[in-house]
């Protein structure tokens, strides 16, 4: 018989990938508060044992373990891990990912594989473990990250854009599977928010010299302005109300809103101000 779903935190177990910074450190701060049970999980050991150390002291249990989200295999073994050491997991946030700042021409093939290998076969993967029990529970979130750049198209972020493109259809497509399951689907569309990913980016074949990309990062880094503390309390209240669309700051829902009411206009317009203040693209 399917669990009743509760909006309570409190004594619930979530898995939380890409966990050692940024959005993923401040969910793990933010659920540990509410009383929640943790898995945290990231390629950087040391980061993710870090975010752990910040917790103690929290009405929670924390576990930690690195994990490669392009390793499918050990995705599996980190769920079964995790519903072994916890008795079950009822939420699941999909949250690692990298970035690629290249044009099409530019990037190479091995770049833009690896960027999916994360960023959408990273989210794939994290599902399709935990799916059996979650259905078997019939109770339970899944959240999937995705970004403003799944909801438009921006210039020089082709690669990211498609990641976070493909992991949009992909969960909207499993929440109806999913409707009448008790299973939850999220997406999250986060705007700027105050992260390393623009630092930690790959990409840079277009033939800008290191001055000229250090200053494009720089730049780029100057619109992400929100606290992920902050972003975290929206996502976490996102889950909590139960929608399945969760968009994350006034940047993210004007350009969704601009994107869908004057796509020509606005597509010219963004590439305009991509290119005054990156100049011809708008790679990081």
């Amino acid at each position: 018989m399917p669990h009743s779903r509760s909006t309570d935190f409190a004594g619930k177990t979530a898995s939380i990938t890409g966990a050692g910074s940024g959005i993923g450190r401040a969910l793990a701060e933010a659920f540990a508060a509410e009383g929640c049970h943790l898995m945290l999980s990231d390629i950087d050991e040391a980061s993710v044992q870090e975010t752990a150390r910040m917790l103690d002291g929290a009405n929670a249990t924390v576990e930690t373990a690195r994990l490669d989200v392009a390793d499918r295999n050990a995705v599996e073994a980190l769920a079964a891990q995790s519903i072994d050491r916890f008795g079950g997991v009822d939420l699941v946030i999909n949250n690692a990912g990298v970035a690629l700042g290249d044009d099409v021409a530019d990037m190479t093939y091995d770049d833009f594989m690896w960027l999916m290998s994360i960023n959408f076969w990273g989210v794939v993967h994290g599902c399709k473990a935990f799916l059996p029990h979650m259905k078997e529970r019939g109770a339970g979130h899944i959240v999937n990250m995705s970004s403003l750049f799944g909801l438009i198209g921006v210039p020089g972020q082709s690669a990211y854009c498609a990641s976070k493109f493909a992991v949009r259809g992909f969960t909207e497509s499993l929440r109806l599977e999913l409707a009448g399951s008790g299973v939850s689907v999220h997406i999250v569309h986060p705007g700027g928010v105050a992260t390393n990913i623009a630092r930690n980016a790959r990409g840079g074949h277009g033939g800008e010299s290191p001055a000229e990309r250090e200053a494009n990062r720089r730049e780029f880094e100057r619109l992400l302005i929100m606290p992920p503390e902050r972003a975290a309390e929206v996502i976490r209240d996102g889950i909590r109300n139960d929608d399945p669309r969760i968009v994350v700051g006034n940047d993210a829902k004007r350009a969704d809103c601009l994107s869908r009411l004057m796509p020509r206009r606005f597509g010219l317009m963004l590439l305009k101000q991509m290119q005054r203040k990156f100049g011809k693209t708008g790679a990081t």
